[in-house]
């Protein structure tokens, strides 16, 4: 059975043909291609498409690729829930989900950018996730302390409590700019990525980002920025609501029409309807 789906994997893109090689059909083919030539090389080869907007195998409400997998094959074992539950907080970052998350999203994103071949950074996750399975299986509850929590706390006071000053940390400045600079691109910045760029422990960053970024959460603050560049988009009729979706970083349209309702009122497309017939009206 031949199974297709976008380019440049990271992490659902790498779990699911885990699951599928470990659980489903051992003699898989997986295939990646470029987004817009994922349905059509389907349609030829056979292939089943998953991880796409518009596919059955995708995201749906909070829960990621995997998670339907899961659903969909009748997968019941306790170790798929845990590894489903960090697979799913890393690749939606949302960090909560899991504490493990944040480590497998750094994990796949430093390979990603070491590895451009899809089929040999697929090769090297597989070995990742047989890892990650052995764990939940049998060692999840085990512990490993690698260094004392007084270095962490005594790193965080030097670096940034210890100055008796006021103003803003510097790398507010930094991060300010690092989002600004994402809004060119489909916003997939997750809490990790800044702050391994900033050299800052994710959570001190986590616990502080609220107090100069409008009162906000990290990942409500970038949802908030996504929902903005999205009516931006809204004002090209040339884009569909679904490709407003994936250039704004939302996992699928479902994803991005509940959060652009809890952030506006209204579902995308009768904001939009409106948005144009405003900007109609005023001609």
């Amino acid at each position: 059975m031949k199974w297709i789906t976008r380019e440049r994997p990271k992490i659902d893109r790498i779990a699911c043909p885990w699951l599928i090689k470990r659980f489903i059909d051992p003699e898989a083919e997986i295939i990646y291609v470029p987004f817009e030539k994922v349905i059509i090389t389907a349609s030829e080869l056979g292939a089943i498409p998953f991880d796409l907007p518009g596919v059955e195998y995708s995201h749906y409400n909070d829960q990621c690729t995997f998670d339907y997998f899961l659903k969909k094959h009748g997968l019941k074992d306790v170790a798929l829930d845990r590894m489903a539950a960090i697979i799913r907080g890393a690749d939606t970052d949302r960090l909560d989900f899991a504490p493990q998350a944040a480590g497998l999203s750094a994990i796949f994103l430093g390979l990603s950018r070491n590895i451009t071949d899809d089929q040999e950074l697929l090769e090297l996750g597989i070995k990742v996730y047989d890892g990650l399975y052995t764990w939940a299986k049998h060692l999840h509850d085990q512990k490993h302390t690698q260094s004392p929590v007084e270095h962490l706390l005594l790193d965080v006071y030097n670096r940034y409590l210890k100055s008796s000053s006021k103003k803003a940390p510097e790398w507010t400045r930094e991060l300010k700019e690092m989002i600004q600079d994402q809004m060119d691109t489909n916003m997939s910045m997750s809490l990790q990525q800044v702050s391994d760029e900033l050299e800052i422990n994710p959570a001190y960053l986590s616990r502080e980002f609220s107090r100069y970024f409008d009162n906000l959460s990290f990942g409500d603050y970038i949802r908030k920025m996504r929902i903005e560049k999205a009516v931006a988009l809204m004002q090209t009729p040339s884009y569909s609501l679904t490709e407003i979706a994936y250039l704004t970083g939302f996992s699928d349209q479902s994803h991005f029409n509940r959060i652009f309702k809890k952030q506006t009122g209204e579902n995308p497309s009768a904001f939009r309807k409106n948005l144009l017939k405003g900007k109609k009206d005023t001609k």
